[in-house]
């Protein structure tokens, strides 16, 4: 199904020599059936021209949606993948330019076609053939994910006055999953024995479509499972949950599934007595009406059927946010909310330009809110034009008295958070999205003294919340999740739990983190920060993430407590920005050297940085080599017994690889990339980070050891840690795996009283 062209909004061309577009001609597409994403195909476009003709120097243009990501179409090299070619009946001439950026929005992607050397008469017709394969060519190269109907403009400008018409045709094909390439098992977290949970199980093409093109699974268990079958038939399905299983025992359960090519294990489930549970959400998207693809309601149904999410809001741009639209998203989330089930938050995302605050995400207990927009860029109704609030501040006093919360997040427009800042509505900075991750947010937070928590979400653009990959175009990472620690699931539950803070964000993965403080003496926990607004407060002995606490203490005890996916690398204990302890579940390393390029060029959208490289061996061999964080399989990668060559990109987030390495004495590594070549012995590197900085925005290549095997995926360690004098001492956690996935947990604020 095309989404709707009257819920999309967008501004377009407003002068026509015709007083009904199809007078000036009608365009066919075929084939319209189904391409696999990331294949090759042949498409053909055959125009025929309308009454007035179209003159020399008149023009049309095809235009797309800003998330596609399949190859840049060109008109120069007929042998090479997306070759286009344009002919006509008429004898003309073309030249033809495709822009990433050249037309508006949502409509970024264009190739702009203009006539030459000739002029076309009525009747007459002009075939662009998208992936022409006379010449050698493989054809066009699709989208890396899946789309219900890929949606082609055909805009002609017939009298070379510069002003483009759409022609009145939608054109459009499905673009469907690839053939399996691995598979998924999903669980609660946080469970109390004894109570029917839940499993979801997927198959995903290479590209993270969850793909119907899968056979039988063989399902095992780490504990019994009343409920749980030995096989599980996926042909057909592109994903299935199974419902009302039982483990009458606690401990922590994973399940593992198998296949004769793929085995994957489930995130851990920990059962027991105590029924606070944890829930998962990605809050943090934008469908077809808006940047994104597929409809709101197909969005929706990704996350909570496909990703296996408890919760997860719609949030378009507020300046595309048309009335007809926000009227159908309200009735989408109030249809698709069910406490108990599956949370659907009504929101949109303010985004105002970073100059005057940048982007927030707003986010409703109940529908039909009023939407404040930043402004009416791409709106031609301007009947509630007097609602906009035109900076972050403003925004903030319009929503005063709302049942509302906001986070402040970094995507093309940074939040700026000496702009504009609101404790009482802004609770949370989302520190990982789709477009890197961005610790220093938190930290200009934590430098301002604002009291937030921390949350990740996708910000994803191409249809699959809560499974986000980012393809391969302008996202550089995997999207974000948030856990959610609350009593049940429902909306109260929810503004309760991020008015406490009580969650934490990672960069996708599902594991389960707990910091908990302790106190000599009695402290004072406070309900809502007392800086802000009178609130309640409670002695204590203990706390946990999000909770602000005053205390006589000179020092705390920390207890951290891990549970992951992947072996754990590391726990860094943070006290504001700075790094208070690192803790590893091992002392001891071995033969695997660890390569790690991180960082971004700056705060804005073109903070990409590609680390195109490659390294060599003198004095030691390559045993075995993997990829850290390579989203991207036509990223292209190379290695033999002394050298490996790669393309990466980091958005702020980081990627690698892992050397297990047969050395001798004086054995070196020479390491090269865009920033320059060092050569290091290999000797030199340890368990502790070296570390070569390039500028930027914590631009950098660190490398370091670590155990050539480590199975260790739960983890407790307690120390102490200090308490300032004056201010704050925000203490927070950053987990990292070994498979490249971190986690980041909201900070306890802890400061002093003191008694004279």
């Amino acid at each position: 199904m095309i989404v709707p062209r009257h819920l999309v909004g967008y501004v377009d061309t407003v002068a026509s020599p015709a007083a009904e577009p199809g007078l000036l001609g009608s365009v066919t597409l075929s084939p319209d059936s189904p391409v696999e994403a990331r294949a090759h195909t042949t498409l053909t476009l055959r125009y025929t021209v309308g009454q007035h003709g179209l003159d020399d120097r008149g023009a049309f243009k095809i235009l797309m949606r800003f998330p596609m990501d399949g190859g840049v179409w060109q008109l120069t090299d007929p042998a090479a993948d997306n070759f286009v070619s344009v002919t006509s009946t008429g004898g003309c001439q073309f030249q033809g330019l495709f822009e990433s950026f050249g037309d508006a929005r949502p409509w970024f992607k264009v190739l702009r076609v203009r006539v030459v050397g000739g002029c076309l008469r009525r009747g007459e017709v002009v075939t662009v053939t998208l992936g022409d394969t006379s010449g050698g060519s493989a054809g066009l190269r699709m989208q890396t994910f899946c789309e219900d109907a890929l949606e082609l403009r055909f805009l002609v400008d017939v009298c070379a006055t510069g002003h483009f018409v759409e022609l009145p045709q939608r054109l459009s094909f499905p673009v469907v999953p690839g053939p399996a390439h691995r598979h998924c098992a999903v669980l609660p977290t946080r469970w109390a024995v004894g109570e029917p949970f839940w499993l979801g199980v997927k198959a995903e093409d290479a590209w993270g479509n969850p793909t119907d093109q899968a056979g039988v699974v063989r399902l095992s268990a780490s504990l019994p499972v009343e409920g749980l079958p030995e096989t599980l038939d996926l042909s057909g399905q592109r994903a299935v949950t199974l419902t009302g299983l039982i483990v009458r025992q606690p401990g922590t359960l994973r399940i593992t599934v198998t296949t004769a090519d793929d085995q994957a294990s489930s995130n851990p489930l920990i059962l027991s007595a105590d029924a606070a549970r944890s829930y998962w959400g990605d809050l943090h998207g934008q469908s077809g009406e808006t940047v994104g693809i597929n409809s709101a309601r197909r969005y929706l149904e990704f996350a909570r059927d496909l990703a296996f999410l408890d919760i997860t809001s719609h949030q378009g741009n507020a300046f595309q946010i048309n009335a007809g639209f926000w009227q159908h998203l309200n009735e989408l989330t109030a249809a698709l909310n069910a406490p108990g089930r599956f949370l659907a938050i009504p929101g949109y995302e303010w985004s105002g330009n970073t100059a005057v605050g940048g982007d927030r995400n707003i986010y409703f207990r109940h529908e039909h809110r009023p939407v404040r927009r930043s402004s009416h860029a791409l709106l031609t109704d301007r009947s509630d034009i007097d609602t906009d609030c035109t900076d972050a501040g403003m925004l903030f006093e319009a929503l005063q008295g709302e049942a509302v919360f906001a986070y402040a997040h970094v995507g093309g427009r940074y939040a700026d958070l000496t702009v504009a800042h609101d404790g009482r509505i802004e609770r949370s900075v989302e520190i990982h999205s789709a477009w890197g991750t961005f610790t220093w947010l938190l930290h200009d937070a934590l430098s301002l003294g604002h009291r937030v928590g921390v949350v990740a979400n996708s910000d994803g653009h191409k249809g699959r919340p809560g499974a986000s990959y980012p393809g391969a175009a302008t996202f550089g990472a995997y999207g974000g999740l948030t856990c959610f620690r609350m009593a049940d699931l429902t909306r109260d539950a929810l503004f309760d739990c991020i008015q406490r803070r009580r969650h934490y964000g990672t960069t996708g993965t599902r594991i389960d983190v707990d910091q908990q403080l302790t106190f000599a003496t009695p402290a004072r926990r406070f309900h809502d920060d007392p800086a802000l607004v009178d609130t309640d407060s409670a002695r204590v002995h203990a706390a946990t993430m999000g909770d602000i606490v005053q205390t006589e203490d000179a020092s705390v005890q920390l207890t951290v407590s891990v549970k992951t996916t992947s072996p754990i690398e590391r726990i860094e204990v943070r006290v504001g920005a700075q790094t208070h302890a690192t803790l590893r579940p091992y002392r001891a390393v071995g033969s695997r050297i660890r390569v790690i390029w991180q960082g971004a060029k700056y705060r804005g959208r073109g903070r990409s940085v590609r680390w195109d490289g490659d390294l060599s061996l003198s004095g030691a061999t390559i045993a075995r080599i993997e990829r850290i964080n390579a989203w991207n399989p036509d990223h292209a990668f190379s290695s033999d017994a002394t050298t490996a060559r790669w393309q990466a990109i980091t958005t702020g987030n980081f990627g690698g690889l892992d050397l297990w390495l047969t050395e001798t004495a004086g054995a070196t590594l020479t390491l090269t990339t865009p920033f320059g070549t060092v050569t290091l012995p290999t000797a030199d590197i340890g368990i502790e980070d070296t570390r070569l900085d390039y500028g930027g925005l914590d631009r950098a290549i660190r490398l370091y050891r670590l155990p050539e095997d480590n199975d260790v995926q739960t983890f407790e360690h307690t120390l102490s840690v200090p308490v300032a004098e004056a201010g704050d001492t925000p203490i927070w956690l950053i987990v990292t795996t070994e498979d490249g996935h971190q986690a980041f947990t909201s900070p306890t604020y802890v400061f002093r009283s003191h008694n004279d």
